[in-house]
């Protein structure tokens, strides 16, 4: 099974020679991003999993409504945001579009499960290996969800041949035909394997002059798009399997 997911946040990195590019334009460009997203997921019939970024949540209601209403999941990305936020803006969305919010992501910041159980979360897939593309020794790989304080607790995928972890930066820097076969080998191992991409790596950088490492732009903007429709387009050449991550855990 594959498990594709795409966490929705705004992208952090200051703008170059003191142009200025405001918290609105941010936010657009997050949005432009998650469209384009979720057009190319229209294209393929995909269904997956989007982790909203906590704090721009409430200003993101139309697109929002846009992921839930194509049969898409809506789960939090929780960056610096407290209990007493999480819990707030948890019933508010739940109440806002009749969906109730059962996973949660993080990175930095990580709250105890017992914590986020009382939140009536059921899942948690937390982010570990981002900043590792390649490793210099063997990575630890759980290949099983496993249950802690009564939340599923989903494990990051790894491959088991190359040791390179699914995260964002794999994705976008890896030639396609490599990122496939790891893909099918780490399948024939695993029952799962969790991708996740950033709706930042989906910004024309040319169009938007922000201040990032030059390696970050490759294959960003259109060649994210492109990269995404060929592994859809895969996907569904090899008949693989496609889940939202509620679907897959429950």
């Amino acid at each position: 099974m594959i498990l594709l997911t795409f966490n929705i946040v705004d992208i952090e990195a200051e703008a170059k020679n003191g142009v200025q590019i405001s918290n609105d334009d941010r936010l657009k460009i997050t949005n432009d991003n998650t469209k384009a997203i979720l057009r190319i997921l229209d294209i393929h019939d995909t269904k997956a999993t989007f982790f909203v970024e906590i704090s721009i949540i409430e200003k993101l209601q139309n697109l929002i409504k846009a992921i839930s209403g194509r049969g898409h999941e809506i789960a939090f990305y929780n960056k610096n945001s407290t209990l007493h936020e999480i819990e707030k803006l948890k019933k508010y969305i739940q109440e806002c579009f009749g969906k109730q919010i059962r996973g949660i992501r993080q990175k930095e910041v990580k709250f105890p499960q017992e914590n986020l159980k009382l939140l009536e979360f059921n899942y948690v897939s937390n982010i570990d290996n981002a900043n590792i593309l390649f490793p210099l020794k063997r990575l630890k790989r759980d290949t099983e969800i496993s249950e802690e304080d009564g939340l599923s607790i989903i494990p990051e995928s790894i491959s088991p041949y190359s040791q390179l972890p699914y995260n964002d930066f794999v994705f976008q820097i890896l030639p396609m035909k490599y990122y496939q076969n790891m893909v099918f080998e780490t399948l024939k191992n695993d029952d799962f394997v969790l991708i996740y991409l950033n709706s930042w790596q989906f910004t024309d950088f040319k169009t938007y002059p922000f201040e990032i490492p030059f390696y970050r732009k490759f294959f960003s903007g259109k060649k994210m798009e492109d990269k995404l429709n060929a592994l859809l387009t895969w996907i569904n050449e090899k008949e693989l399997a496609t889940s939202r991550m509620k679907d897959y855990i429950f």
